[in-house]
């Protein structure tokens, strides 16, 4: 017994005086546990043992899905500072068409999207000049486009704000872009009574930008912002 292996002093003290140093250390207790077990023999089950496996299991799932909510709200507070500098930015312009450039300018560049284009229903054709000044960020289309575009046919019902992953954009609305688009974000536009509806379209070369599964309430928010600037210009 005189053979056996002795702690040392100070360290026997310092664990009698500071003992959760060594209940906080998972290496060191699991250690002592095995040590406890090989002990007792084979034949002898160690039920606290494994209760304790077990709480360990679970107290790495807890703390993972903690690291996980706490991940997905610093992720939301970004999303959500981004969508409001672009807003601030949106409301800066003095003239309309400052406002329309803006979109596929400063405001794309906030949002991280690769173009954004805005479809306006007209029973007039796209000849106008102003139509053609603003066309790399303006579109003109007959009534009932918006609700096929989005839904695949007239009349069908269309969510506000619809993400969807896409094999290529449309040509008549993203242009020489549309063979990169990979992702899309349709917002739809009440531009009030008595006007046809719009469509701000948001597209992006990463395919994960926009998907079904995200949340849509900051870019309902977005459009509404937006669809009421609108109005006001339009009025």
């Amino acid at each position: 017994m005189s053979s056996s292996a002795r702690i040392e002093d100070q360290l026997r003290e310092k664990i009698i005086a500071e003992p959760e140093v060594i209940l906080e250390d998972q290496d060191v207790m699991r250690a002592l546990i095995a040590a406890n077990e090989r002990s007792m023999g084979g034949n002898i089950v160690d039920l606290r043992g494994i209760a304790m496996e077990r709480l360990e299991a679970r107290l790495d799932r807890l703390e993972d899905t903690h690291r996980s909510v706490i991940a997905a709200a610093y992720e939301n507070l970004a999303g959500t500072n981004q969508v409001h500098r672009a807003i601030l930015r949106m409301l800066d312009p003095v003239e309309f068409e400052v406002f329309l450039r803006d979109l596929g300018g400063e405001v794309a560049e906030i949002l991280r999207v690769d173009t954004v284009k805005l479809v306006l229903e007209s029973v007039q054709n796209d000849e106008d000049p102003a139509v053609k000044r603003l066309g790399d960020v303006l579109s003109v289309a007959e009534p009932g486009f918006i609700d096929g575009y989005v839904t695949g046919e007239q009349g069908a019902p269309m969510r506000a704000v619809t993400l969807r992953q896409i094999d290529e954009g449309d040509a008549a609305i993203f242009g020489d872009k549309a063979g990169y688009v990979r992702s899309e974000a349709c917002l739809r536009l009440d531009l009030g009574e008595g006007r046809l509806p719009g469509m701000l379209i948001m597209g992006s070369e990463d395919p994960h930008m926009f998907t079904p599964q995200q949340g849509t309430d900051l870019l309902a928010f977005f459009a509404g912002v937006f669809e009421r600037a609108m109005r006001r210009w339009l009025s």
